[in-house]
């Protein structure tokens, strides 16, 4: 499955996230994994939609996990153990102020992936990668 992700268009944000955790859950896979990955791809949403020039998620479904990609051709991240530390944000104050860019998205995506990759040059873009697996 493939969705595409507008740059700054936070009424379509979060649409790939809901729609996969609709199927997951017409799939019989436990609620907290649901959860999980809904929450990890949420927050890659946002971040493509906040930081980057919009991007596209890719998203894999097989009877053991889940494996979802999001990419973009945005600026790139310069340091990703500081984009990693929690709280910290490069996110404009009006996207603050409609309570987004707390510095918790990249966190919180690694704290719900079993398995989570981040690759990003600055200028270029970045992919984020996440798996979940629904027996663990």
């Amino acid at each position: 499955m493939n969705y595409v992700l507008p740059v700054g268009d936070f009424l379509m944000a979060g649409e790939a996230s809901s729609n996969v955790k609709k199927i997951l859950n017409q799939l019989g896979i436990p609620p907290r994994i649901v959860k999980r990955t809904a929450v990890a791809m949420y927050e890659a949403e946002l971040n493509a939609v906040i930081h980057a020039y919009g991007g596209r998620a890719e998203v894999e479904i097989t009877k053991d996990f889940i494996v979802v990609e999001v990419i973009d051709d945005g600026p790139g991240i310069p340091d990703i153990e500081l984009a990693m530390t929690e709280g910290y944000s490069t996110a404009p104050d009006e996207i603050r102020e409609m309570g987004f860019g707390a510095g918790m998205g990249l966190p919180n995506i690694k704290r719900n992936a079993d398995e989570f990759s981040i690759e990003s040059e600055v200028g270029k873009g970045t992919r984020v990668r996440i798996v979940v697996y629904f027996n663990r």
